[in-house]
């Protein structure tokens, strides 16, 4: 199957499935996790204002142990503390306009459902396996311990303080049993050695390897790099050997867990990363059921809908092996393409909390800073590859405060008071279907590529052709000088035509720039159509060839500068409260 980023723009209507993953409910939403939201939005957006049926769905990822023992120490249920934190994060997607259309949790029964579900398809078809393995266990809490919650020496290098799975230090990775002098996280206890049965989804059969070649790397379904990181993962294919290949995988942990309980076995729960990527599917599920549509047209093998997944690149592992093969041998379709994204620098260094860069979605929200600041400068920033971005602070004021208040904004600011004040309000008709002139035709040529760059995810190629045209509208208000005209004309009337014309054209030229950057600035274009238009829909992909403006409304600013201030206030606040 060829590979589906990017269609044509005369493709004919489309039903697409989107998701971006599951953010955990043991913490704030971030800036970091913002990349990816404010990614999967624009695209969705994008999509829908080309009349595609999309449905965007996500969840909080809610079950494992940091979920309890956080729970444990607050003194409160797992319940009481994902129903708290899911409150909060869709609070904050709602402030940076994450339109999603179902966000769910996946402690739901039909996450439940679901997962015991895909788990008896799996076991029926021979890839479950039930092996008796030793771990760490914690004498004092009575608990198996999660590779996270050790810590002691490195075994390699001998580095103090180093986690279960891998070594800060050195870069060694190991098993938890490897740590010298290993103490418990949790209570400071010298963990003991203790053997389980635990419950193997067999990656390594041979069916498996076989099928996530042919899905990921002859059918094309993945980013040039993570394509050659899923070749490492999968062996050496032009031999025929899987030696080094894929190894079979733990979806089992035992009581105490906050979690689903697998079926017939009591004590032992599904693995937070087995029932996570199903919540997709089970918000989906949830969905479909409130509106009264099917369920297994989205999920069969043989639906239409094309299905995206949208990540970061540190998950590539469980979403480009695991899930597929989990969805292929359970009886359910398997994704389109998934798109993996980079990681978050802010000036160029690792988001940190002592020096005030751990910036939380709402501290920026508290601090009255505009939302769609960040969505342009992300989107200025994402190519559609994992190459990483940094949001260095002085470039966010200045390219804010240049492209959007100096340079988008300043066209309507210069243009709307002629024609309200001149002109009740009216536009220039003949000006308004004026097909032929040069302004109109720039931007009717680079709509095609700008969707082009949309469908790929690469916003920042938008962004240049966007900020392009609004050096070539810029540069027509500078050539007429309407301000100008307007003061000719008091002495010479016979000037007013040209001046409603030069202005026209200006702000018929500004509701076509909205419409290609409104997928970036959602909240920005529903302004500029209700409130300097008057319109009583937004602007759509399909108005740009004739925008269905004839007046002006009103004008109020629609954006104000980013002052340096309030980028060092956003700061403080978060060494201030997460120091």
């Amino acid at each position: 199957m060829p590979d589906q980023s990017t269609h044509p723009a005369t493709s004919a209507p489309r039903r697409i499935l989107v998701t971006s993953a599951l953010p955990y409910a043991n913490g704030a939403i971030h800036l970091g996790h913002l990349v990816e939201y404010i990614q999967t939005d624009i695209w969705v957006r994008f999509q829908r204002s080309r009349s595609h049926q999309v449905v965007y769905v996500c969840a909080d990822d809610t079950h494992g142990t940091p979920i309890m023992l956080r729970a444990e120490k607050e003194g409160i249920t797992p319940e009481a503390l994902i129903d708290r934190v899911w409150h909060e994060h869709t609070r904050d997607f709602s402030g940076f306009g994450v339109s999603f259309d179902h966000y769910y949790s996946t402690h739901s029964p039909e996450n439940r459902e679901l997962s015991e579900r895909i788990y008896q398809g799996l076991k029926a078809n021979g890839l479950i396996e039930i092996r008796r393995i030793e771990q760490m266990y914690d004498p004092v809490k009575e608990m198996f311990l999660p590779d996270r919650f050790i810590k002691g020496e490195c075994p390699k290098c001998g580095a103090q303080d180093q986690y279960g799975d891998s070594c800060e230090s050195c870069g060694a990775t190991y098993g938890p049993t490897d740590l010298k002098n290993p103490r418990s996280v949790v209570s400071g206890s010298a963990p003991v050695r203790k053997e389980s049965d635990h419950h193997f989804f067999k990656l390594s059969d041979p069916r498996c390897s076989s099928f996530l070649r042919q899905w990921a790397i002859t059918d094309n379904r993945l980013q040039p790099e993570a394509a050659n990181k899923l070749k490492e993962w999968l062996g050496d294919a032009e031999s025929g050997s899987d030696e080094g290949g894929l190894s079979d995988w733990d979806i089992s942990r035992d009581a105490p867990y906050f979690g689903f309980e697998i079926p017939s076995a009591p004590g032992k729960y599904f693995y937070v990363w087995l029932d996570a990527p199903i919540g997709y599917y089970a918000s989906l599920k949830k969905y479909c059921a409130d509106r009264g549509l099917s369920f297994d047209e989205f999920t069969a093998p043989e639906s239409k809908v094309e299905q995206y997944h949208f990540i970061g690149k540190d998950i590539l592992y469980f979403h480009t092996l695991f899930w597929p093969a989990m969805l292929k041998f359970s009886g359910f379709r398997t994704p389109t393409n998934v798109f993996a994204h980079g990681f978050l620098t802010v000036d160029g260094a690792k988001m940190s909390k002592s020096r005030g860069t751990f910036i939380t979605a709402q501290s920026y929200l508290d601090q009255k800073l505009n939302p769609e600041w960040l969505r342009y400068y992300f989107a200025a920033k994402l190519n559609g590859t994992m190459e990483d971005l940094d949001l260095n602070l002085t470039d966010f004021i200045a390219r804010i405060n240049s492209d959007l208040v100096g340079k988008y904004v300043n066209i309507a600011s210069r243009s709307a008071g002629f024609i309200t004040k001149r002109f009740n309000g009216e536009l220039d008709a003949a000006a308004l279907v004026d097909q032929q002139h040069p302004m109109h035709q720039a931007i009717m040529k680079a709509a095609p590529e700008i969707a082009s760059a949309y469908e790929g995810r690469d916003t920042a190629r938008v962004v240049r052709e966007a900020t392009a045209l609004m050096d070539l509208i810029n540069g027509y208000v500078d050539s007429e000088k309407p301000w100008e005209i307007a003061k000719q004309a008091q002495d010479n009337p016979a000037l007013m035509p040209r001046l409603h014309q030069v202005c026209t054209q200006a702000l018929r030229a500004f509701s076509q720039l909205t419409i290609l950057l409104g997928p970036i600035l959602p909240m920005t274009a529903e302004r500029v159509a209700r409130e300097v238009f008057g319109l009583e829909r937004p602007l759509a992909w399909s108005d740009l060839a004739q925008p269905p403006i004839s007046r002006v409304a009103g004008f109020s600013h629609l954006m104000t500068r980013v002052d340096r201030e309030g980028i060092d206030a956003l700061i403080a606040a978060n060494r201030e409260s997460l120091g």
